[in-house]
């Protein structure tokens, strides 16, 4: 007679219990605080706040810039975790200990060192501003900021995939006469597809509700480079709980909405490949 193997973990009922009760309190508690604070509002006051032209304008720059990032880090960051994973050389665990440095970084600490570099008067700024280029207080060095910290996103979620991949199947293509491009594009790129949907969702989210390493080489000015969770500071100085709540959920509905959207791509993409039934 076969005795079931006790688990480690506490059972099915526990496990799930726990988990919701969890989430209930982490997540689903403050967003529905979120919510019920903004059914407060009537559909036209909503409306009014929502649509104002100063924050239709910081919804475009931060959803547009996040995404923008988001992209670079996509093609950034599989670079430099194929680079980790297949080479071998001299000051690699330097390098792979510097990826991780944003996680440890504060974002203001990252927010003043990127304003010290870019501007005008910054050890790098000070050359671009004679030829035209001005990074610090625009979109650019808003772009620049986000890409520093959400790069170790998608490093991360693809270099476990890549160290996994199997050699034999990159010989054994070899062998047939494949091109390396044939090779990546038909072996190697459906292998880490997932992750790379996975770490440019997880890139965006965070580039989403950035606020300490931007807020220092935007500028902050309306129109230009003001983001929304500034314009979500700003209500709440001035005691407008209301207003800040309301774009709240804005930037909630739209992160949600984008997010479930990969979250599908990653799925339909997983399916294809024949790793989900």
């Amino acid at each position: 007679m076969r005795f079931k193997q006790p688990s480690v973990l506490p059972g099915f009922n526990l496990s799930l219990g726990y988990t919701l009760f969890y989430l209930s309190i982490i997540v689903l508690l403050p967003l529905s605080a979120l919510l019920i604070k903004t059914s407060a509002l009537s559909w036209v006051h909503f409306w009014q706040i929502i649509s104002e032209p100063r924050v239709v304008a910081s919804y475009k720059l931060t959803f547009g810039a996040s995404l923008l990032a988001a992209l670079i880090n996509l093609f950034t960051g599989l670079l430099v975790a194929w680079v980790l994973v297949r080479y071998q050389f001299y000051g690699k665990r330097f390098i792979d200990a510097m990826v991780d440095l944003p996680f440890a970084l504060p974002t203001a600490v990252a927010g003043i060192a990127l304003a010290t570099i870019y501007a005008p008067n910054g050890w790098i700024g000070q050359y671009l501003e004679p030829l035209g280029f001005k990074i610090a207080f625009t979109p650019i060095g808003i772009v620049i900021a986000l890409t520093f910290v959400t790069l170790p996103f998608v490093v991360r979620t693809v270099q476990p995939v890549l160290q996994d991949l199997e050699h034999e199947l990159e010989e054994a293509a070899c062998s047939l006469g494949a091109t390396r491009w044939q090779i990546f594009y038909k072996v190697i790129f459906p292998t880490i597809l997932p992750a790379l949907l996975t770490g440019f969702a997880l890139a965006f989210a965070r580039a989403i509700g950035e606020y300490g390493s931007v807020i220092f080489i935007a500028g902050n000015m309306p129109f230009v480079s003001e983001i929304t969770p500034l314009m979500i500071i700003s209500k709440l100085e001035q005691y407008d709980y209301l207003g800040a709540t309301a774009i709240a959920v804005v930037m909630l509905v739209v992160s949600f909405a984008l997010l479930l959207l990969i979250n599908g791509l990653q799925w339909w993409t997983a399916k294809r490949l024949g790793r989900v039934k």
